[in-house]
């Protein structure tokens, strides 16, 4: 099986199967998304969701969470990883949205990135989930799927494994296809332990055999 023939039946299958796939962050606009998908970097999006709540209700809006003082947004945060640094880049991230883009979250990548805490992959996630720009977010679940699946080869780095992505998938499932790699590698094809037995991709999957 060719590579081009792997990506036909991953996006045949999970278009039949999964087909409105979306992100499990707890949002109610933009900046809320934005907000989420910062503190997401190396959390559950279990984790972010509890403490979003009360952080949405405190900071509802980027004005009041341009003029907060990080030592009050850490605590909000304190349970979610690396809440330090998260709580310095969420003030910086709202004082440059209030002030630049006049709170309005940008609707492209690069405008994305100016804005601390914002990288690569968080930039797309919010352009991809909010705008419909068809780019692809590469997290630690996308790395690991797609290269196990066979849809990467050899990709070093996330930016790597975003470019083949991009390459082969149709632009009008790019967005969903995101979400499909990511729920497929957080319930199923987990790090340590995939399950295979559950797995309903193994026809077209190149490692399916291995974790036997």
């Amino acid at each position: 099986m060719n590579k081009k023939e792997r990506y036909q039946l991953f996006v045949e299958h999970f278009s039949k199967h999964q087909p409105e796939a979306e992100t499990e962050l707890e949002y109610t606009n933009p900046y809320e998304l934005l907000v989420a998908v910062i503190l997401s970097a190396q959390c559950t999006d279990k984790r972010v969701n509890i403490v979003t709540k009360d952080l949405f209700k405190r900071f509802p809006e980027p004005e009041s969470l341009a003029e907060a003082d990080v030592a009050e947004v850490f605590e909000y945060i304190r349970s979610i990883s690396y809440p330090n640094n998260k709580a310095k880049h969420l003030v910086g991230m709202a004082k440059i949205l209030v002030g630049t883009f006049g709170s309005v979250v940008p609707d492209n990548v690069k405008d994305l990135q100016s804005m601390p805490g914002v990288g690569r992959k968080t930039a797309n996630v919010v352009a991809s989930v909010i705008y419909n720009v068809p780019v692809m977010a590469v997290d630690t679940h996308v790395f690991r799927v797609s290269a196990r699946v066979g849809l990467t080869t050899n990709a070093k780095n996330p930016l790597e494994a975003e470019l083949q992505l991009v390459k082969y998938i149709p632009e009008e499932v790019m967005n969903v296809s995101h979400h499909w790699l990511i729920l497929h590698g957080r319930y199923v094809c987990q790090a340590r332990k995939p399950k295979c037995d559950e797995c309903q991709i193994t026809h077209f999957c190149k490692s399916y055999g291995k974790f036997n």
